[in-house]
């Protein structure tokens, strides 16, 4: 079977100076390039918050984060330094106001994509640690899939000190892996 890597929201409203800034998220960039242009996988997508600017989310609509990868704008654009060149596909998430989005599985074509592709393994990297990482690995593994998060490709909100530390143990004790 195959391997895919899966570049979850590397987007600029996620890195420094973005409407909901993850610290060091621009840092991921050579790890996650690396990945991409390493020949280890059969697959490379990138997933994108791709938010109506009424999302449920918003603390405009009584959620609890900032506006933020709001449909067509340059926070929704995916980080300049992240080397798209080697992303075959692009699977959007939180589409509609009422879509949450924290998993790349959530009312996506991600899974079928994979199956299609016979994808079995998939190493995740990107944005957020302890939000969108987390579910999307999770939802991996219910799904069947192999899942192993690179530690190194991540970067966490850290709402509450040791919250990506705790998504990772979750992660972990879920089945997972972690490198």
């Amino acid at each position: 079977m195959g391997r895919a890597l899966v570049v979850v929201d590397f987007q600029n409203d996620f890195t420094p100076g973005g409407a909901l800034a993850v610290a060091g998220g621009d840092e991921i960039a050579p790890r996650v390039n690396a990945l991409a242009a390493s020949g280890d996988f059969d697959l490379v997508v990138a997933t994108r918050d791709w938010h109506p600017a009424d999302h449920r989310s918003f603390r405009q609509q009584g959620g609890p984060w900032p506006a933020h990868c709001v449909q067509g704008t340059p926070g929704a654009d995916f980080h300049p330094a992240f080397d798209r060149s080697r992303v075959e596909d692009v699977i959007d998430t939180g589409v509609t106001a009422d879509a949450e989005g924290y998993s790349g599985f959530e009312g996506t074509a991600l899974e079928s994509l994979l199956r299609e592709r016979g994808i079995d393994t998939l190493t995740i990297v990107g944005l957020a640690t302890d939000y969108c990482v987390k579910h999307t690995a999770l939802d991996g593994l219910r799904q069947g899939f192999a899942v192993t998060v690179d530690g190194a490709g991540v970067r966490g909100v850290e709402v509450q000190p040791g919250d990506s530390e705790r998504a990772l143990e979750e992660i972990r004790a879920a089945g997972g892996v972690i490198v």
